[in-house]
C-alpha cells in the first residue's frame, strides 16, 4: 500500500471515494424525506462515482503486480481494463437508471416535498465535490508537462482524467439539480424535476463514452504521441552509424511507459569509421599482406568484429534514448 500512495493518482482517487461516500449518504436520506427525482439521479450520480473509483483503486493496485514469465511486461493495463469496466457500468446501469426514473417522473409526475433543508444538502455536495475536483486537477497538472488545457487532457493518465470528469459532471449536476428543484419549489411543478434527472442522465451518458473511447484506445494498444515518435527518430539518425530509420512501431503500456521497435538501415561509411578506430584497418593490412593464412585470420576476426560493433552501437543508441525519454522502458532494434 505504501507504493501505491506514492502513485500520482492515488490521492485523487482516495479524495473522491471518500467524498462521494459522504455525498451519496447524505442525498440518500434526503431523497428518502423528500421523493425528489433530481435527488435521486443526485444520489445514483454519487453512487456511480463511488463504485467507479473504488474499482479503479482496484485496478491500480492489481497493475502494480511485477512483471511475470506469462505477462513479460507487467500487469500495468490492468487498470485501463477496471476504468473500461467502470466506465461501461456507468453508461448501461447507472446512466440508464437515472434516465429511466426521470422519464417515469415525467409521464406520471408525483408531489415533490422540497423544504430549505434541501436546499442546504445541494450545498454540502456541491462544496465537497468542488473540493474532490480540485483535488483532482491540481494532480492532473502537476503530472503533467503542457501547458494547455486541451495537451493536458489529451496526455493525462485515464485514471486521474476519470476523476476529473466525474466530478466536472458531479459539480455541474448538482447545479442543475439544485436549479431544477428550485423552479419546482416555486412553481409546485414536478415536471421541472424530473426534466433535471432526465438531463443529469445525458450528462452521465456523456461521460461515459469519453471514458470508454480513452480506455479503449489504450487497451487495443495506442502508439506513444507523434512528436515523441519524431524526436526519437532524430535522435536514432543523428548517429553516423545509421543511415535511417524504418518500421518504427510503438506501444503505450502505461500512461508513462512506452514500448517501441524500428529496423534501421546502417550507414556504410560511418561504420567503417567505426572499424577503423586507431588504424584497425591499416594495421592489420600491414601485419597479413604477405600471408594468406593470416589474411583468412583477419577475416574471420573481422566478421567477428562487425556485429559486436554494430550491437555496441545499438546499445548505445537505445542508452541515449532512454535517457532522453525514460518512458521509454523497452527498445527492440533490428537491422534492415
Amino acid at each position: 500500500m505504501k507504493k501505491l500512495k506514492h502513485q500520482k493518482w492515488w490521492i485523487s482517487i482516495s479524495a473522491a471515494v471518500i467524498g462521494n461516500t459522504i455525498i451519496a449518504v447524505i442525498k440518500l436520506l434526503w431523497f428518502l424525506a423528500s421523493w425528489s427525482w433530481s435527488l435521486f439521479s443526485e444520489f445514483i450520480h454519487s453512487v456511480a462515482d463511488t463504485a467507479n473509483q473504488a474499482l479503479l483503486m482496484i485496478g491500480v493496485k492489481r497493475s502494480t503486480k511485477q512483471a511475470t514469465d506469462t505477462f513479460a511486461y507487467g500487469y500495468r493495463k490492468e487498470r485501463f481494463l477496471r476504468a473500461l469496466i467502470s466506465a461501461c457500468g456507468i453508461f448501461f446501469v447507472w446512466a440508464g437508471v437515472t434516465t429511466y426514473h426521470g422519464v417515469v417522473a415525467l409521464m406520471a409526475p408525483e408531489e415533490i416535498h422540497i423544504s430549505q433543508r434541501t436546499f442546504i444538502i445541494l450545498a454540502i455536495s456541491f462544496i465537497i465535490e468542488s473540493i474532490t475536483l480540485g483535488i483532482a486537477i491540481n494532480e492532473i497538472k502537476k503530472s503533467s508537462t503542457h501547458k494547455k488545457w486541451k495537451h493536458i487532457i489529451e496526455h493525462a493518465d485515464p485514471i486521474t482524467l476519470a476523476v476529473v470528469y466525474e466530478d466536472t459532471i458531479a459539480v455541474i449536476g448538482v447545479t442543475i439539480a439544485t436549479l431544477g428543484l428550485l423552479c419546482t419549489y416555486i412553481t409546485k411543478n414536478p415536471v421541472r424535476d424530473a426534466i433535471t434527472s432526465i438531463i443529469i442522465g445525458i450528462l452521465l451518458w456523456y461521460m461515459a463514452i469519453i471514458l470508454i473511447n480513452k480506455n479503449r484506445k489504450l487497451l487495443i494498444g495506442q502508439s506513444i504521441p507523434i512528436e515523441t515518435k519524431e524526436a526519437i527518430i532524430e535522435l536514432m539518425e543523428q548517429d553516423e552509424t545509421i543511415e535511417r530509420v524504418i518500421d518504427f512501431k510503438s506501444t503505450m503500456l502505461d500512461m508513462d511507459t512506452y514500448h517501441i521497435k524500428c529496423e534501421i538501415e546502417c550507414n556504410g561509411t560511418g561504420l567503417l569509421k567505426e572499424i577503423n578506430r586507431n588504424n584497425f584497418l591499416k594495421n592489420e593490412y600491414e601485419r597479413v599482406q604477405e600471408s594468406y593464412s593470416d589474411f583468412l585470420e583477419f577475416c574471420i576476426d573481422y566478421t567477428r568484429r562487425v556485429p559486436r560493433i554494430i550491437g555496441t552501437k545499438i546499445d548505445a543508441v537505445e542508452k541515449k534514448i532512454k535517457d532522453k525519454f525514460p518512458q521509454v522502458r523497452h527498445i527492440d532494434i533490428e537491422i534492415n
